[in-house]
Formats: structure tokens, C-alpha cells, sequence
């Protein structure tokens, strides 16, 4: 595939180049699993037009992802391969290729229900897939920054009211939950087995509270689920409308790695002398208010879409969380990372999305404004890694 090392000029696209992640991954080359998906498509997104060399692995989007499509990303990246994570010989010639400096996983199986329906191949791809990666890296001597995404779902759900801390304790009750929970083990042990003295590779895990934002069409979330009812002129179907979870916006989480990434790579950048103090685990979440319910989630995008919504409660569906909240002490005051966008902003961008993308707009150059436009919340809201240099 040409390499291509730019997007089409745009006034969003300015502002992306002179950002500081632009000043950390121009250049750089940068490994990413799962660029497919929803956040994959907006990671590889970001970091292209931050002049990142990306080199892509993953399975082909499927018909319920089309972001990756949308935003034209296979004339942007270095490399797209088209491969399964459980395919380890493929994987680490696919490491062998990039001789990255940042690793990004983030290729999984990633739907709870799902995974009641295919618990065996949720194991496999969320445990195995990061064993294969971490072998690779090893077993090839890579130099280089690694995150590996899980979830928030990793944590032993007690349905506290409070939020958990990286220190709690891991578990799941639903297959996908507890294979985040390994997966999260297996990147421990690699890190205090092989990586603890952080002089080649240096790894973090980062775990992220529940994501939207425009371009996600998975099946069984509710944003898509709520904008393909809205746009057949049906209710919108709500199976648990009294769970809670702690809503953010995509780029909130992607921004926590990118500077998690940043961090370990140049630690001297938040005074630390030593990128050990930073190779742990961190939660990215929302604050305290942007825990809601589904229902109040379905009511806020219903100020942007006209609509409705009915209860489809079922007594006997599947086990799901009630109550989910993530404590984000340690990235605040560790990384002087906080969220940007508040409850109502987070949905609103997301309706304007979805709204762009109906009346076919040129979605490469919105979606690069919003990000831009939330480089300049996130400055505004003071956080670190706007000031980096």
C-alpha cells in the first residue's frame, strides 16, 4: 500500500498538527490492534492526523462497523493487515513489520451479551490475543511503549455505589467481563516478569468506563440501537432502563492513552524520574455527574432526536451490571488527566454526529473538527497533556 502522510489540508486539520500529541506521535511509528472497530477507527484517526505512521491489525470490519469505511482510513494508514489476534505467527511477523515505538491494543471481543453466546471465542480472542501480542514484543526484544485497553467491567462488580480503584479486585460475572479480568492478569505478569525494569518495553493497562460517540453500529449498545429505531421511526427498545453507567465520550478514553503512552515514553514530562512510577494500571472515566442511568441517557439524546422510547425489561435476559462507576483519582493525580466534556456535551456531540453522517456530510472533515474542537475543551479544562512540549 502507498504510504500516505497527510490528510486533505482542512482549518480542523491545522489545529490537530499543532497539537501536543502531534508533537509526541508526528513521525512515530505506531502499532494498532483493533483499528477496525469504533474506537480503533477514531484512535488510527486521530493519530494519522497527528502525522503518526500507523501500522493496522485486525479482522475486517464487520457490517455492523462501518466508521472504519467512513473515514476513508485505508488511504492513511502505513499498513491496514487484515488478520485474527489468536493467529500468533501472524501477529508478531505483523510487530516484526512496524518496529513500533507505541503499541495500542485494543482488538477484542468487545459486547457482554455476545459473549454469553460465544464465551469460548471471547476467552480466546480478549486473553489469548494479548498473550500473543506481549510474546511477540518479547520474544522480539521490541523497544517501545505498550497500552493495553480492557475495560471497567474487569473489576469484581459488588453493584457499590462507589467507583472502583485499580487496586480492587478483578472478576466478571458475564464470560466478556472476567476475559477482560484475565486479560488484565496476563498483562500484569508480563510486566512484573519480563518488562518490570521498563528499559525496553514499558507496559500499561488502561481501563475505560462505557464509550459513545459517532460512528459506533455495534449491535447490542444502546446509542446504535437508539439511532437505527429513530431512523426506521420506531420507539427506541430499552432492556435495562435502570443500570448505571459512567458515560463518556470516545475521545476521553483515547486521550488517556495517548497520554498514558506519552507519559511512559518521556516520564520527565510530569517530573518523574522513573517511567516505573507509571506502568500500572488506570481508570479513564467520566466525572461523578455522567454516571446515569440508561433511561436518562436515551432522554438526553432525545433533546437532539425527535423520538420516542419503550420499556423492554425482560425478567429473564442474560446477567448484566446494575451499578458501574470508576474512580479516577490515580490518572488525575498521577497524569494530570480529567475528563473535558460533560454529560450533556458528550451526548450532543454524539447526536451531531450521527445527524452529519444522515445528511451526508464530508465526515473525514467533521469528525476531524471534533476532535480539534475537544483538544480545545480539554485545554480549557486544564488537562496535562495539552501543555506537554
Amino acid at each position: 500500500m502507498e504510504k500516505v502522510t497527510h490528510f486533505r489540508p482542512s482549518g480542523a486539520d491545522a489545529r490537530l498538527r499543532a497539537s501536543a500529541f502531534a508533537r509526541t506521535y508526528g513521525g512515530k511509528r505506531v502499532f494498532i490492534t483493533g483499528h477496525t472497530g469504533f474506537k480503533g477507527s477514531w484512535l488510527a484517526f486521530w493519530l494519522a492526523n497527528c502525522g503518526a505512521e500507523a501500522f493496522g491489525f485486525a479482522l475486517p470490519p464487520d457490517d455492523d462497523q462501518r466508521l472504519f469505511d467512513q473515514l476513508q482510513l485505508d488511504r492513511y494508514l502505513a499498513v491496514d493487515r487484515r488478520a485474527d489476534v489468536r493467529d500468533a505467527a501472524a501477529l508478531a511477523s505483523a510487530v516484526e513489520e512496524a518496529k513500533p515505538d507505541f503499541v495500542f491494543h485494543l482488538a477484542a471481543q468487545p459486547l457482554v451479551r455476545p459473549s454469553y453466546e460465544s464465551p469460548a471465542e471471547t476467552f480466546a480472542v480478549n486473553v489469548q490475543g494479548v498473550v500473543n501480542l506481549l510474546e511477540a514484543i518479547r520474544v522480539q526484544g521490541r523497544r517501545c511503549v505498550v497500552v493495553v485497553v480492557t475495560t471497567d467491567k474487569c473489576y469484581e462488580n459488588r453493584e457499590h455505589l462507589w467507583g472502583y480503584r485499580e487496586d480492587d479486585p478483578l472478576g466478571g460475572h458475564d464470560p466478556y467481563s472476567a476475559s477482560k479480568a484475565c486479560a488484565e492478569i496476563a498483562a500484569s505478569a508480563y510486566r512484573r516478569s519480563f518488562f518490570s525494569a521498563c528499559e525496553t518495553t514499558r507496559l500499561a493497562s488502561a481501563r475505560a468506563g462505557n464509550v459513545i460517540g459517532g460512528g459506533d453500529w455495534s449491535r447490542d449498545r444502546i446509542v446504535p440501537d437508539c439511532i437505527r429505531a429513530l431512523r426506521r421511526g420506531e420507539p427506541i427498545p430499552v432492556r435495562n432502563k435502570v443500570a448505571t453507567r459512567p458515560w463518556q465520550h470516545v475521545l476521553e478514553p483515547l486521550s488517556g492513552y495517548l497520554w498514558l503512552a506519552a507519559t511512559m515514553a518521556a516520564p520527565g514530562r510530569l517530573g518523574r524520574p522513573d517511567a516505573k512510577d507509571l506502568c500500572h494500571a488506570f481508570n479513564f472515566g467520566p466525572e461523578l455527574a455522567s454516571n446515569r442511568t440508561v433511561a436518562q441517557l436515551v432522554d438526553e439524546l432525545l433533546k437532539h432526536c425527535a423520538g420516542t422510547w419503550r420499556d423492554c425489561s425482560d425478567p429473564a435476559a442474560v446477567h448484566e451490571a446494575g451499578k458501574l462507576n470508576l474512580a479516577i483519582d490515580k490518572a488525575h493525580h498521577v497524569l494530570g488527566w480529567r475528563p473535558s466534556w460533560n454529560f450533556a456535551e458528550t451526548v450532543a456531540r454524539t447526536a451531531q454526529w450521527y445527524a452529519a453522517e444522515a445528511r451526508a456530510e464530508d465526515l473525514v472533515e467533521f469528525t476531524a473538527r471534533q476532535i480539534a474542537d475537544y483538544e480545545t475543551a480539554a485545554q480549557a479544562a486544564g488537562n496535562a497533556w495539552t501543555q506537554a512540549t
